[in-house]
């Protein structure tokens, strides 16, 4: 009997420690529903208050409540929840992460920073850490010091599309200037006798209303010269919709259309997909108007994009379509490419055969390409590609492309 009471004792014990564990995990549950799928901040706050009531140390429960009272503007609050675990479980991960995020939302880097800096004292290798650190570098302007965390961090996880999103905004805000230089040669088996020839340079400029660039084009081709200007520029509009606005003009017809112009809508969705929709205006010797949308998607270290051109005439619309892939080795500059593609496309300025002809041309191509960062603000390109084009009816050559480019940001 002396025995039996202990271990009684001791199962009525674990019983009660039990029950109020399951309490807590059933009331944090009830927290979470409160909170995501009724948006009733209060009634989840209450639920959390209580679970802390039978387990204090809970550290899931107490950086949830503490997230609340971010999220309701209590900041003080907050502060008060996270530092308790921080100070209870100085390796709890999440508690840095939180109160590093409510004190960069609360205009408040350098403390953040600070936050984060202690967080990684303990998990080193935490990537929701590191990203968040790279974040507050940027909002301090030590643009090379958060762009040597994201290229670490994209080494070690290609897949991580925030961090080269994040990579390509710290570009432009570290360089507000990018100046470009590329050349293409063209040759053809059948349909020309002579290559073509097209260059461009072009600078652009990053502004807070979104970056404007002016081009110029020289070009080589049915054996004569000839320049193009042209001016596009990329407004933001919000967080989620920004435009792409263009326009050309060349002296002569012919070797460049004498007018061309475009306008897009763009749109960054949820789960990682964007997709825009706009027209193409191209005047050789007859207006032409091109409607074109496409669909894309980041997924892990690659990027798909699915576009389609319309061009209607008084006989039919022609169509092409194009599937565009880049397979990420780094940052946000750093990818092969690869591009299939089907029909003319307005976009590419080795294609002047649209509105050639009231007959839809037939096209088929592809082509590989490469860009590769150096050193941050150094940017090398290439691409090879060949077109099996129809350029008269029933008639058909193959077009080769080679180019190289360099882009240099200050």
């Amino acid at each position: 009997m002396k025995f039996r009471i202990p271990i009684i004792t001791f199962l009525l014990l674990a019983c009660n420690i039990f029950s109020f564990a399951q309490s807590a995990d059933d009331l944090f549950s009830q927290a979470r529903k409160a909170a995501f799928d009724e948006a009733n901040y209060p009634k989840a706050i209450n639920l959390s208050k209580i679970a802390l009531q039978n387990s204090p140390d809970y550290a899931d429960i107490r950086v949830f409540l503490g997230r609340l009272y971010t999220w309701s503007k209590k900041p003080d609050s907050a502060r008060r929840e996270f530092n308790y675990i921080i100070k209870k479980q100085p390796t709890y991960e999440d508690a840095f992460l939180a109160l590093g995020n409510l004190e960069y939302w609360n205009d408040d880097t350098e403390k953040a920073l600070v936050v984060v800096e202690n967080g990684l004292k303990v998990a080193p290798n935490s990537e929701p850490l590191n990203l968040l650190k790279a974040k507050l570098l940027n909002d301090l302007k030590r643009w090379q010091e958060a762009d040597l965390l994201l290229i670490g961090l994209l080494k070690k996880n290609p897949s991580l599309t925030e961090a080269r999103s994040l990579a390509s905004r710290i570009k432009d805000n570290s360089a507000k200037n990018k100046i470009g230089v590329n050349y293409n040669f063209i040759y053809f088996d059948k349909q020309f006798a002579d290559p073509w020839h097209i260059a461009s340079v072009d600078y652009t400029r990053q502004t807070k209303y979104g970056s404007i660039a002016g081009r110029i084009n020289y070009a080589n081709r049915f054996n004569s010269n000839g320049l193009q200007f042209e001016v596009d520029a990329y407004p933001r509009i919000s967080n989620t919709f920004y435009a792409y606005v263009s326009g050309g003009y060349a002296s002569e017809a012919g070797v460049f259309p004498r007018y061309r112009a475009g306008f897009s809508i763009y749109a960054n969705l949820p789960l990682s997909f964007e997709a825009d929709a706009g027209f193409r205006y191209l005047r050789f010797s007859d207006n032409t108007f091109i409607y074109t949308a496409s669909i894309g998607k980041y997924y892990k270290n690659l990027w798909f994009n699915f576009r389609t051109y319309l061009t209607p005439s008084t006989s039919n619309i022609s169509q092409s379509f194009s599937l565009n892939t880049r397979y990420y080795i780094g940052g946000a500059d750093d990818y092969l490419s690869l591009s299939l593609g089907t029909g003319l496309s307005p976009d590419e300025q080795n294609n002047v055969l649209i509105n050639a002809t009231n007959y839809r041309l037939k096209s088929n191509s592809i082509s590989l390409g490469l860009r590769k960062s150096i050193k941050t603000f150094n940017i090398l390109t290439f691409n090879v590609g060949v077109d099996h084009q129809e350029y008269l009816k029933d008639v058909k050559g193959n077009q080769f492309d080679a180019s190289i480019g360099y882009i240099r940001r200050f």
